[in-house]
């Protein structure tokens, strides 16, 4: 007798092995969990996450329950009305006794495996089935079926995901079941033929019953789905689909149920010839009725009488698309451009050309940089942001920055982890410089910077917590009494060179438990946090502190615009993020695929489709506390409003939004990317005009970078018709198609002025003025205006004597302003070394009025040489005038018989080499702060350009053309002292367009 097996002891080490992976896991997921939770409450956020979550396991829930039930109870079913055996051994038999030690096993673990993916799946949707439970109407309706837009934005995708979850289960059940009857013998047959059980045929007739009534539900549900399809040559439904499509959808929709009662015939007769008819008679009436019947009409009616019989379509598509992207109130003026500049011309836009921006915030970050970074560590973003402050009782456009933290400037031995989470924790201040005004010297003309911070700006909280250069996370806070070690700002004055401070804000969660620091230790794999003396009782960890990524938190169903940007209100900083809602099922309007527009673009590289849009949400997050503010901006929005019944708690009115606010809320520069690119083609609100397709405009490219379209430009400008200049935000459009013709078309500027109300938006705010220049006139676009430029002969002699040395010239942002009854063209030029400490100076200026050019040192000298002497007084210029030296013509360098003279030729070398030289002196001056060497390498410049200038007029014979750099009679001011003058205004340019 053979003994009994010993069975095999378990190894300690395994058991213990499994055991510590089980509990890291779980202490890995409490802390998450637990992290996440204590911020959102920190927050005041606390039903975002509640909410979602809730939602996510209900959904998870119900999906794997219905999923995972429906596939045990087909199994059990199946295994139940198996026939019995008769007798007999096959291969079949042989292979049922292999697998039936584990039928037990795949009943449990199939419906787990298809109940967690069908429960994942739903959990995912959240957000569209709360928005579905929560909708609010739109109050439109569509052109085809009379339903409010509300059902095909909120309810159609509901359906749709329902349907889609029966069909797939239903199908999946009966694959399952099929495979087990033909297992266990429920099925058996040779050949073509085959024999199903009575249980077997019952439970699979039910089943393709379920699938057939599906895809009649489908076929319903799809006539509503052609309102939002896209046509050759317009978006939604065209005439075949209304006249073809739809009620073929109709009839095959009442042919599935049909066979679906064909199939309940096979209970009681058993024949599966009749469904299988049934299901082929489908197909085929699908591909006459669903297929040749609509490319019938199509091609013998509506080809040859297409656009008779599409226009009250397009026409459908036309008003959807004006309607979703808020186009429908543009105010469009025919413009009649005069091409002529005269005297006088500018008198009547003397406030606009007074608001003129020289200062490029994609240009002059380095400036700002140099100028205003006072030490290693602190930062500029590369574009700076655009605004309007309240100065010396005068609206004033402003480039502003904040200074911020960097830790990637500091050395390598001074980053550990002391520092980079307890001592540099946070930025300091904002930089503002005059929009329209530099220094004589071509510095941007700061009225508000250094450190401490100082300026015209007053009183206001200057550290920055919150930013978008900050370390992941920062230890703050200390118990009373104990020294400060966060580092506050460099003091020279102070014993050990800066002075510190303590955070007394509320940021961040608590850390002053062991609890605490332990989870937050295991979430971020820090073990200092368990171990340092930093880490007190009064510690708070601020995390999460990007803008932009705060309000993606506390608000998941918006989209964001990627610009944020800085403002001085009410005694602190605060960041301004416009929040969008969005959907793309919309009735008729036309989609836009935007790949590089939103916050989270980056995280998808398909892109955001969409085909309505509102700019619905303000949101500010305080610089120093972090604090989320999510202002309703658009109070007649129905997506807005229904995720204000969602979430009640996370939303404050309009009425809300302080007056000092309210001054520097604008116009957001997505959502304004997006509407001019629709206008590009819905300019044309005649049907007709539509369809012919001859008046298709464009987004000229971007005349300084033809990697990109022009972005819009944010400018202080008095479109013709309004009563005074406002703060708006501008576009040009040019011939599309391949006309390659870079002409205007067409200017384009919305009203970006809020006002300063308590809780009221300026009147005009959001207004779209759209100027239609006429076909038979011919306005160059910025393509042009940029090519003539480039080939002034007398601007670029001096252009080309400062790229001789150096030195790198730079070509600003080309604004375009109606002014003088045309379009005047302005583009301030830049200059700055090619190495080593770059500071872009301002030290020219062009100006374009139809064929007319202007190049100067300062703005109103160039609007002189374009419209006559006196027509730029009171536009923007430098902040003291600077002259230009005009000693007359020489022909010293040149001999009778137009021979080059030796003596000329070294000048000319030796000057540009003084004039090079000047220019790293002054580089290296700028960086040491040394404002007295960098004044007199200012005046070096000035005489060795003058004498270049002069050698080359000699060696050419021409007349002698004045030097690009002013004559500085003292050193520069230093910023602190330039803060305190008076100025002129402002403006700026942006985001890439689609």
């Amino acid at each position: 007798m053979r003994p009994a097996p010993v069975p095999q002891r378990r190894s300690p080490l395994a058991i213990t092995a499994v055991v510590v992976g089980a509990l890291v896991l779980a202490a890995i997921a409490t802390a998450n969990v637990w992290t996440e939770v204590v911020w959102f409450d920190q927050l005041g956020f606390s039903e975002v996450w509640r909410t979602q979550w809730i939602a996510r396991i209900l959904l998870f829930a119900a999906g794997a329950v219905i999923a995972g039930g429906a596939v045990w109870l087909n199994l059990w079913i199946a295994k139940r009305v198996r026939p019995a055996r008769l007798g007999g051994r096959t291969q079949l038999d042989q292979l049922r006794e292999q697998i039936a030690p584990l039928e037990r096993f795949v009943m449990l673990l199939l419906p787990a495996v298809v109940g967690l993916v069908a429960g994942l799946a739903l959990s995912s949707q959240w957000s569209m089935v709360l928005a579905f439970l929560n909708r609010q109407e739109f109050g439109e309706a569509d052109p085809i079926f009379g339903l409010d837009a509300s059902f095909y934005v909120f309810t159609l995708p509901v359906l749709d995901l329902v349907l889609t979850m029966i069909l797939t289960l239903a199908v999946v059940c009966a694959v399952i079941a099929a495979f087990v009857h033909l297992l266990y013998g429920g099925i058996a047959g040779s050949g073509r033929s085959f024999i199903a059980s009575r249980g077997a045929r019952i439970q699979l007739a039910i089943l393709g019953a379920i699938v057939m009534l599906a895809i009649a539900a489908n076929y319903w549900l799809d006539r509503y789905g052609l309102l939002t399809s896209s046509g050759e040559k317009f978006y939604g439904a065209s005439y075949t689909d209304v006249n073809a499509i739809l009620p073929s959808r109709s009839i095959l929709a009442g042919i599935a149920i049909v066979v679906a009662l064909v199939f309940l015939v096979v209970i009681w007769r058993g024949d599966w010839r009749i469904p299988a008819v049934g299901i082929a008679l489908m197909i085929v009436a699908a591909i006459a009725v669903g297929g040749i019947y609509p490319s019938i009409v199509q091609r013998f009616q509506v080809s040859p009488n297409e656009q008779e019989l599409e226009t009250p379509y397009i026409q459908n598509n036309i008003d959807a698309t004006l309607y979703a992207y808020g186009l429908d109130g543009i105010e469009t003026t025919p413009y009649r451009a005069t091409t002529e500049a005269t005297a006088g011309a500018l008198r009547a836009d003397a406030e606009t050309t007074a608001q003129i921006r020289l200062l490029d915030p994609n240009v002059v970050s380095p400036a700002f940089q140099q100028l205003q970074q006072n030490k290693q560590y602190y930062n500029f973003s590369d574009l700076l942001a655009v605004d309007r402050y309240m100065i010396d009782g005068e609206l004033q456009d402003t480039v502003i920055a904040v200074r911020e933290l960097n830790l990637d400037g500091l050395s390598n031995e001074n980053r550990n982890w002391v520092n980079d989470h307890t001592v540099f924790t946070h930025g300091f201040g904002v930089v503002a410089a005059y929009g329209n005004r530099t220094t004589s010297d071509g510095q941007p003309s700061f009225f508000e910077g250094g450190i401490p911070s100082s300026g015209l700006l007053g009183e206001y909280e200057p550290r920055v917590y919150f930013g978008t250069t900050l370390p992941d996370y920062s230890i703050v806070g200390a118990p009373d009494g104990t020294a400060p070690w966060e580092l506050d700002y460099p003091d020279d004055d102070s014993a050990n060179g800066q002075v510190n401070t303590t955070y007394t804000g509320d940021g961040g969660p608590g850390i002053g438990n062991i609890f605490a620091k332990l989870m937050y230790a295991i979430r971020l794999g820090e073990e200092q946090l368990l171990f340092s003396d930093r880490v007190t009782t009064e510690s708070q960890i601020l995390y999460y502190r990007d803008p932009l990524e705060r309000v993606a938190r506390v608000a998941p169903y918006l989209e964001l615009d990627k610009t944020t940007y800085p403002a001085v209100v009410d005694g602190k900083i605060v960041w301004v993020v416009d929040g969008y809602t969005t959907t793309d099922q919309y009735p008729y309007s036309a989609p836009v695929t935007a790949t590089t527009l939103f916050a989270d673009a980056a995280s998808s590289p398909l892109g955001t489709t969409l085909n309505y849009m509102r700019n619905s949400v303000k949101a500010t997050v305080d610089a120093y506390d972090g604090s989320v503010t999510l202002y309703v901006w658009d109070e007649d929005d129905p997506i807005i409003e229904t995720w204000a019944n969602v979430f009640p708690a996370s939303f404050e009115p309009m009425s809300e939004i302080s007056g000092s606010l309210m001054s520097h809320l604008r116009y957001p520069e997505d959502m304004f990317t997006v509407q001019r690119y629709q206008l590009t083609r819905y300019h044309v609100t005649d049907a007709a005009a539509f369809y012919s397709g001859q008046d298709v405009w464009e987004n000229p490219d971007d005349p300084t970078d033809s990697t990109r379209k022009q972005p819009p430009y944010y400018l202080t400008l008095q479109m013709p018709g309004q009563e005074s200049s406002t703060f708006s935000l501008t576009s040009t459009f040019i011939p599309g198609g391949n006309s390659n013709r870079n002409i205007l078309t067409g200017f384009l500027a919305v009203d970006s002025e809020t006002g300063s109300s308590d809780g009221q938006v300026a009147e005009g705010y959001g207004t779209l003025r759209l100027l239609e220049l006429p076909r038979d006139t011919t306005i160059p676009g910025p393509g042009q205006v940029q090519n003539t430029f480039n080939s002034d002969s007398e601007a670029q002699t001096t252009l080309n004597l400062l790229r001789q040395g150096e030195t790198d010239v730079i070509s600003g942002n080309l604004l375009t302003l109606p002014v003088g009854g045309g379009l005047l063209y302005v583009q301030p030029v830049y200059v700055q070394a090619s190495t080593g400490t770059q500071v872009p100076l301002l030290r020219k200026v062009f100006v374009a009025f139809g064929d007319e050019v202007g190049f100067a040192d300062t703005l109103p000298e160039a609007l002189d040489q374009v419209f006559g002497d006196g027509a730029g007084d009171g536009a923007a210029g430098s902040e003291t005038d600077g002259g230009t030296t005009d000693e007359g013509t020489t022909d010293e360098g040149t001999t009778d018989e137009g021979t080059t003279d030796p003596t000329t030729e070294a000048a000319l070398r030796d000057a540009l080499d003084r004039a090079n030289q000047a220019l790293v002196d002054g580089q290296a001056a700028l960086a040491d702060n040394d404002w007295a060497a960098y004044g007199e390498a200012q005046q070096r410049l000035q005489s060795a350009l003058e004498d270049a200038i002069a050698a080359e007029a000699a060696l050419s014979g021409e007349p002698e053309v004045s030097a690009s750099a002013e004559p500085s009679a003292s050193p520069s001011p230093t910023p602190e002292a330039t803060s305190t003058e008076e100025s002129t205004p402002t403006d700026e340019s942006t985001t890439d367009a689609l």
